[in-house]
């Protein structure tokens, strides 16, 4: 199919396959599904996460030790890192994902979440996406963000505000690990068409793939 297909187009049963309909409330299920069947893409980022958790970890620690020690100034920024990473990091990440959606052509965009369940996202409205762009906009926050912490850490690497990066760092690489799981989707049926909307309304965003 050279064109991207509309919804019409997506659920002919002739033409393609519902992969999935995914409630947003339950996306976290869904995610988990997609770790424990994924044996390529979630092992290697589960490698780089458990590096940084450790990483941060040790940094976290050796804050701790310095405060203990009259070296507060340590011990604050890496607090204001998690708490920074935990609040205005959320909303930048989301934003992120809606510009990048901006970017491959979506009329609209929206923002939601569901706060109890620590569950937030940016959606363009029936608005049909392929791997291509759908990878854009799932990478666009990790790449984005990472890319700004480097700098931090490089310009601030002799002071103790680095430690601020270190923890955003450690916190956002969990926070893009359900955008990494629902990519392997994507490439679960590589040698074949894959497009997924958002419907608003519903609550639901689908997955399709081409039939052969």
């Amino acid at each position: 199919m050279s064109e991207k297909p509309t919804i019409r187009d997506l659920n002919d049963s002739e033409k393609f396959d519902l992969l999935a309909s995914v409630e947003h409330g339950r996306i976290k299920e869904f995610i988990l599904q997609q770790v424990m069947t994924d044996k390529i893409f979630i092992p290697a980022y589960m490698i780089y996460q458990i590096l940084l958790f450790f990483s941060g970890l040790f940094f976290l620690t050796r804050s701790v030790i310095l405060a203990y020690r009259g070296h507060w100034s340590y011990l604050l920024y890496s607090s204001a890192g998690i708490l920074f990473s935990f609040t205005v990091l959320v909303i930048i990440h989301e934003l992120l994902h809606g510009l990048a959606l901006k970017l491959t052509g979506a009329p609209s965009v929206t923002y939601g979440g569901i706060l109890r369940k620590f569950i937030f996202f940016a959606e363009a409205d029936n608005y049909v996406i392929g791997r291509n762009s759908f990878l854009f906009v799932a990478f666009t926050p990790l790449v984005m963000v990472q890319i700004i912490i480097i700098i931090g850490i490089i310009f601030w690497f002799y002071v103790p505000f680095v430690y601020f990066f270190l923890m955003v760092m450690t916190v956002h690489s969990f926070f893009c690990s359900g955008d990494i799981a629902l990519c392997t989707i994507f490439y679960r049926f590589s040698d074949r068409e894959t497009f997924t909307y958002d419907n608003r309304s519903e609550k639901k965003s689908y997955y399709y793939v081409k039939r052969m």
